[in-house]
C-alpha cells in the first residue's frame, strides 16, 4: 500500500472534508499492509488503472469502478463500498468493472475489491459525491434487455417520429430542406453509384503496412461507408415517404452489402471498419423495414449480420474480455459500441444477440471512450473526437431511443461537447492536436452533436455554428431538439483545463469570432496512439487565422512521412535540442509513459497561466523541461518561459511554425501575417538566443509552411523566455533584474513575477 500522507505534513491538506478520525483509519491500514503489493495496479502501462481514486469528486453518481485484473483470473470479484467508514454496498461482479443500478447519497467514501477466490483485498480508494455529481443511472442489464424487446420497431425512432405528411409547419420549417437533401442524394446515387464487390479490391492484407494497402483499405472504408448511408438513408426515406423507390434501392444495396463475403477484403480481419458498417447498416435498415422485407432476404441479411458480428464479439470478448484489461484500443473501444447498438437491434431476431448485448451494451455505456477521465475531452485530438462525435449520432441516438438510457446524459458527453466548445469553438479554422489536426472541422457533426443536450452552453456552440447539422441524423433525432429548449445561451469559460489528458485552452473571448486562442498540451497520454512528440507544444490563432500551427500532415497512419517528420517534437511549437531531436515517439506501448503533466492552471479575468512538465518525454537526456505560460488577456499578449537542463550540454532549440512566411526582424524578432492576422515573436530572456530558419518536408498540396526557431549555444541547462504579441502591438515592457523570487514583468502596465525554477 503507498501510504503518501502524512497526519502532521502539508499533504494533510490533500484531505479537505476529512476527519482525523478517517486519517488515524487509514494510518492503520498502511501498518497492517504496507509490505503488500496492490494488485489492482498492472505493471504493464497500457492496463486499466483503479477508479475512482485520489479522493477526488465523482462527475458522475453513481461512479464507474474499475481495476486491473488479478493474475488468477478468477471467476468474479467481490467489491465492497464504504460511506464515512461503515461498508454500505457489497456487490460480486464477473468482470474487473463495476457500474452500481442506483445513485448514492451525498457523502466521502471509499472502496475496495478482491477476487471471490481470495481475501485478498486492494488497498482502500477514496472519492466523494456531493450535490455536484450529475447522476446518471443504467438500470441493470436484464431491466434494460427487456425493454427493448418491449420496444416496437423501428426501435431507433421516437415515439413521436412522424411520417412527412404528417409534419407540423414548424416541423417542416426544421426539416424540409434536410428531406429534399436527402432525396436529392439518394437519388443521385440510385443512378449512378456503383455496386460493391470483392473483387475491387484485389490485395491480400499480410500485416505488413503499405502505401498500396493503405490506399486500398481507405478505398473500402469509403465505399462500405457511402454505400451503409445509401441502405440506411433510402429504408428512413421509405419511413417517410412511403415511396416504393426508396424500398426498392434499400433492398438493392442491403444485397450487394449481402453478397460480399465475411472471410474476404472487408472482413473483421482484413477491415474491420468494412465489416462493422455492414452489419450495422443492414440490421438499422431491418429495424426501419421491419415487415417489409420478405422472408427470404431477411434470413439473408440476418444470417450476414450474424456472421459478422460474431466476428466483432469473439474479438473484443476474446482474452479474458480485453478491452476490460486494455481500454486505449481506437478501434476496439468503437467497435464496442457497434456491437452494443447492432445486439440492441438484433436481440429477438439472431439468437446470439442476447449474448452480444449482455457483454457490450452497459460495458459500451460504463466507459464511451477511454480517451479521457469522467470530466470528458479527447486525447486523440478534436479531428478523431469530430469523427468520435459522428459515431456517437449514429450509436446513441438510436441506442437511447431503443433502451431508455440516454447516453447523451452521461457527465462525459457533457465535457465532450464543453471539450469542442473549447477547442473546436464557431469559426475556427483549425482542429488541435493529434492526427489529422491539419485539416478543417467539419462543423456539421459538433452542430449535432451539441443539438442533443438541453444547456445553455450547448445552446451557445449549436447557434454560433454556421450551417446546419447532416440530414441522416437530423431526421431521425426527436423534435423539437433538445437545444432549443434551453432557457439561456451561455458560452462556457474563456480558460479551461481539461486534466485527465492534460490540454489547456485561453481565449480572449469564447464569444467573439475574432477572439485569440492559445491551446497548451501536456498529456499523460504522450505520444500513443493518435497523440504526437507535442508535450508542452503551444498552438496560436486570431480571428480564425492560423499563426502557430502544428506543421506536416498525415498521408498514411505509419507512413515515413508520419514518422520521420508529423508526430515528431521538431513540427510542432515545442523544444528541440541538437537540430532538432525531440521527444521520444518510437514503438507504440511506451509512448503512454513518454508523457507530459499539467503542474498547475489558473484562470482570471486578466491573466491564464499553465504549467507543464514534459520530462518523461525526452527520455534521459533532459533532467528538466518545465514550460510555463502566461496568457495576459486585456493585452493580448503570451508569455512563455521554459526551463530546461541536462547532464552534458545540448544546444536547446525553441521551434515555432507557422502557415505564412516567418520573416525575421532586424532586432532580433520574428513576425507572420496570416492575411490580415499577425503575430510577433520575441527572445526576452537575458541569456542569449539566435533566430534560425528551418526547413521541413513539403507540406500537404494547397498549403504554405515556415519552420525556424530560437536557439541557445550549447550548455547543460538554460532558460528561453518568449514573448508572443499578437497582432504586434509593441507594447511597452521591462523586466527586472533576478531577485530570490524572481523577475518582474510589466507588459503596458500588468505585471507578473517569472519565477526563478
Amino acid at each position: 500500500m503507498r501510504c503518501w500522507f502524512s497526519l502532521f505534513g502539508a499533504t494533510f491538506m490533500k484531505f479537505p472534508t476529512t476527519t482525523l478520525v478517517r486519517l488515524l483509519i487509514l494510518a492503520s491500514l498502511c501498518v497492517s499492509v504496507g509490505s503488500r503489493a496492490d494488485w489492482v495496479i498492472a505493471p504493464d502501462i497500457e492496463a486499466v488503472k483503479p477508479l475512482p481514486s485520489d479522493n477526488q469528486r465523482q462527475a458522475q453518481n453513481p461512479p464507474a469502478f474499475s481495476w486491473s485484473q488479478h493474475k488468477t483470473q478468477p471467476p468474479a470479484y467481490v467489491l465492497e463500498v464504504s460511506l464515512n467508514g461503515a461498508v454500505a454496498y457489497t456487490y460480486t461482479t464477473a468482470r474487473n468493472w463495476f457500474l452500481p443500478t442506483a445513485a448514492y447519497a451525498p457523502g466521502n467514501y471509499s472502496w475496495r475489491v478482491r477476487p471471490s477466490t481470495t481475501t485478498e483485498w486492494s488497498n482502500p480508494r477514496y472519492f466523494t459525491i456531493d450535490s455536484a455529481s450529475a447522476v446518471f443511472v443504467v438500470p441493470d442489464t436484464s431491466v434494460v434487455s427487456a425493454n427493448v424487446k418491449k420496444h416496437a420497431r423501428p426501435r431507433m425512432l421516437p415515439p413521436g417520429f412522424l411520417t412527412s405528411s404528417q409534419w407540423t409547419t414548424a416541423m417542416r420549417a426544421e426539416r424540409a430542406a434536410p428531406l429534399a437533401n436527402m432525396v436529392s442524394e439518394v437519388t443521385y446515387k440510385m443512378a449512378y453509384m456503383p455496386a460493391v464487390k470483392d473483387s475491387d479490391w484485389p490485395l491480400v492484407n499480410t500485416g505488413v503496412a503499405t502505401a498500396a494497402l493503405s490506399a486500398q483499405n481507405a478505398d473500402i472504408r469509403t465505399r462500405i461507408n457511402t454505400t451503409g448511408r445509401q441502405l440506411e438513408s433510402a429504408a428512413l426515406l421509405y419511413r417517410l415517404t412511403g415511396e416504393a423507390r426508396y424500398l426498392n434501392e434499400a433492398f438493392v444495396r442491403g444485397d450487394q452489402f449481402a453478397q460480399l463475403s465475411p472471410t474476404g477484403p472487408t472482413s473483421y480481419a482484413n477491415q474491420d471498419q468494412g465489416t462493422r458498417v455492414i452489419a450495422l447498416s443492414m440490421i438499422k435498415a431491418i429495424d426501419f423495414l421491419s415487415a417489409e422485407i420478405d422472408a427470404p432476404r431477411r434470413a439473408a441479411w440476418l444470417n450476414v449480420i450474424a456472421l459478422r458480428t460474431t466476428d466483432i464479439y469473439k474479438d473484443l470478448s476474446g482474452n479474458n474480455n480485453r478491452l476490460d484489461q486494455y481500454p486505449y484500443d481506437s478501434h476496439g473501444g468503437t467497435n464496442l459500441g457497434f456491437l452494443a447498438l447492432i445486439s440492441t437491434l438484433a436481440v429477438g431476431e439472431i439468437p446470439q444477440a442476447d449474448a452480444w448485448f449482455d457483454f457490450a451494451f452497459r460495458s459500451y455505456v460504463n466507459t464511451v471512450y477511454a480517451w479521457s477521465g469522467p470530466e470528458g475531452g479527447f486525447a486523440n485530438g478534436t479531428a478523431y473526437g469530430q469523427y468520435t462525435a459522428d459515431y456517437a449520432l449514429q450509436i446513441w441516438q438510436p441506442l437511447s431511443e431503443a433502451t431508455g438510457v440516454n447516453i447523451f446524459a452521461k457527465p462525459w458527453s457533457n465535457g465532450f461537447l464543453n471539450f469542442f466548445a473549447h477547442f473546436v469553438p464557431p469559426g475556427a479554422g483549425s482542429h488541435a492536436f493529434g492526427d489529422e489536426s491539419e485539416l478543417k472541422p467539419d462543423f456539421r457533426y459538433m452542430k449535432a452533436y451539441a443539438s442533443r443536450f438541453s444547456t445553455p452552453a450547448a445552446a451557445w456552440y449549436a447557434r454560433n455554428i454556421v450551417g446546419d447539422e447532416d440530414f441522416l441524423t437530423l431526421l431521425q433525432a426527436p423534435y423539437p431538439l433538445p437545444y432549443t429548449k434551453a432557457t439561456a445561451l451561455v458560452a462556457p469559460p474563456n480558460a479551461a483545463l481539461y486534466p485527465s489528458i492534460g490540454w489547456v485552452a485561453m481565449h480572449s473571448d469564447l464569444t467573439d469570432r475574432a477572439r485569440t486562442s492559445v491551446y497548451f498540451k501536456s498529456s499523460p497520454f504522450g505520444s500513443y496512439n493518435h497523440s504526437h512528440g507535442d508535450q508542452n507544444s503551444l498552438i496560436l490563432s486570431s480571428g480564425g487565422r492560423p499563426l502557430l500551427i502544428e506543421a506536416g500532415y498525415m498521408d498514411w497512419y505509419g507512413s515515413p512521412l508520419f514518422n520521420s517528420w508529423y508526430r515528431q517534437t521538431r513540427s510542432h511549437n515545442a523544444i528541440t535540442y541538437d537540430a532538432g531531436i525531440g521527444q521520444l515517439v518510437d514503438g507504440n506501448t511506451v509512448n503512454l509513459g513518454r508523457n507530459g503533466k499539467i503542474l498547475s492552471f489558473a484562470t482570471t479575468p486578466a491573466l491564464d497561466y499553465t504549467a507543464g512538465d514534459a520530462i518523461n518525454a525526452y527520455g534521459s537526456v533532459l533532467s528538466k523541461a518545465v514550460r510555463k505560460v502566461w496568457y495576459f488577456r486585456p493585452k493580448n499578449v503570451v508569455v512563455v518561459q521554459d526551463l530546461l537542463a541536462a547532464p552534458v550540454p545540448h544546444k536547446f532549440e525553441w521551434n515555432l511554425h507557422a502557415a505564412a512566411p516567418i520573416v525575421p526582424q532586424a532586432d532580433g524578432s520574428v513576425s507572420i501575417l496570416n492575411v490580415d492576422r499577425k503575430l510577433c515573436a520575441r527572445s526576452i530572456s537575458t541569456e542569449p538566443a539566435s533566430y534560425e530558419t528551418r526547413s521541413g518536408p513539403p507540406p500537404q498540396a494547397g498549403k504554405f509552411e515556415a519552420h525556424g526557431a530560437f536557439v541557445k549555444p550549447a550548455a547543460t541547462s538554460g532558460e528561453f523566455l518568449v514573448l508572443l504579441d499578437v497582432g504586434c502591438q509593441n507594447l511597452p515592457y521591462t523586466l527586472s533584474a533576478p531577485s530570490a523570487t524572481g523577475r518582474t514583468l510589466t507588459i503596458d502596465g500588468q505585471s507578473i513575477v517569472i519565477p526563478n525554477n
